[in-house]
């Protein structure tokens, strides 16, 4: 689906306010006594035992930088807004900061997320060099960033294994900051939900669950089987009957296009309503970073039911091989050199189909895999099931660790 230009500057003009302006949104801004600037259906949903009632559509800020957009989006509706310690090396929090200062702290809600120093990328697991002084101070740096006197809702970054899940240096950190009023909900955000949802359930301390979610996890008809076949589905249907809160991310599964040329975009729309249409899901937090993509999003603020031709849309998406790693690890047994294949097909995810080269240098750099690490092998042995040619692909982005860093933005 090819986006429609917007006339930026009819946008602009009906789209921001001032820095006094309050959010155009009614429905939990009634409860904060705040009054409304426009009278909107929006859908929204409970998130979990917080209590929190949030529209069906959020933003994830990774890769924006525009303050504009962000009051644009506030006044469009969205209030919720996804951040991290480590996004654009802290400057995507000081821009939040900058622009919230404005707002009443009531008006809007904001995550952030800290990834404790020294876990395993490929097993997930801690080590010796993960401390609680680590997370704490990377916080107090998240919150001196944004300004503000406490966070709504606080993740533990990137927890891939159970291990974190229970690991109590960092566990008994945040609920330190829960109880001092530094944050008001506590979660964890993961790629790998099937594996620790048992772990965030059994100790009933986590308020927040931010997950992948997208038109690729197709178990829907097979997890309503009988018996249920496990997966995402019976994952985030245990998740909402916890009481979890449910925060969908990579719902546009690798950044909205098709192919690393990005020629082929796929219909964003239909992939976010495709998500929502799991009544398991509170609320999704695609990526935006232009006034095209918000004035698109805001639209399924009011209406979330796909169409016939969005149904088609998707169908023909799951047929493509696309950019998304789905992180079955099918590819992992095969692989002679016991290489992460699954992260560095994040990697090449981010370069290519978010267009953020940063964070796969990062992250390829985490991995310490090396700039050719199948150059040993002259065929490769792992078996993709989403027919990647993985070689291809690892070879492809491996090139980006021999880049300077200052070349990095």
């Amino acid at each position: 689906m090819i986006m429609k230009k917007l006339n930026r500057r009819r946008f602009l003009k009906s789209g921001l306010i001032g820095a006094t302006g309050l959010v155009g949104l009614s429905t939990n801004l009634a409860a904060a006594g705040l009054p409304s600037k426009q009278e909107k259906k929006i859908i929204t949903r409970i998130l979990g035992k917080t209590g929190l009632k949030i529209p069906v559509i959020s933003m994830g800020v990774m890769n924006s930088n525009t303050p504009a957009l962000i009051r644009a989006a506030l006044d469009k509706g969205i209030i919720f807004f996804d951040t991290a310690n480590g996004y654009q090396n802290g400057r995507n929090e000081e821009m939040l900061g900058g622009v919230f200062k404005d707002y009443p702290r009531n008006s809007f809600i904001i995550a952030t997320k800290v990834k404790p120093i020294g876990t395993d990328r490929t097993t997930g697991m801690p080590s010796g060099e993960t401390s609680p002084e680590d997370f704490i101070s990377k916080f107090n740096t998240s919150l001196k960033r944004l300004g503000m006197e406490y966070i709504d809702i606080l993740y533990m970054h990137e927890a891939m294994s159970p291990e974190m899940v229970y690991f109590k240096p960092i566990v008994n950190v945040m609920q330190r900051l829960k109880k001092e009023g530094k944050v008001k909900f506590i979660g964890i955000s993961t790629h790998n939900l099937p594996a620790i949802i048992d772990a965030m359930i059994k100790p009933d301390i986590w308020d927040v669950v931010l997950t992948t979610y997208n038109y690729l996890n197709t178990e829907l008809i097979r997890a309503r089987a009988e018996p249920p076949v496990k997966g995402m589905e019976v994952a985030l249907k245990k998740a909402n009957e916890a009481g979890l809160g449910v925060v969908a991310m990579k719902t546009l599964a690798g950044g909205g296009f098709l192919d690393k040329e990005r020629t082929k975009p796929i219909n964003t729309t239909a992939a976010i309503k495709w998500v929502l249409s799991n009544p398991n899901v509170h609320t999704t937090i695609p990526g935006m970073t232009n006034f095209d993509q918000l004035e698109l999003n805001v639209k399924i603020l009011e209406d979330i039911t796909l169409t016939d031709q969005e149904k088609i849309d998707i169908n023909i998406a799951q047929i493509e091989n696309g950019l998304y790693c789905t992180l079955c690890k099918n590819c992992v047994s095969g692989c002679k050199l016991k290489l992460p294949i699954p992260e560095i097909m994040r990697a090449y995810m981010y370069a290519y189909g978010y267009a953020n080269v940063g964070l796969a240098y990062t992250l390829l750099n985490e991995l310490s895999t090396g700039d050719d690490p199948c150059s040993a092998c002259s065929i490769c042995s792992a078996v993709c099931s989403r027919k990647f040619n993985i070689k291809g692909k690892i070879t492809d982005v491996s090139r980006l660790v021999n880049v300077p860093s200052d070349f990095i933005i």
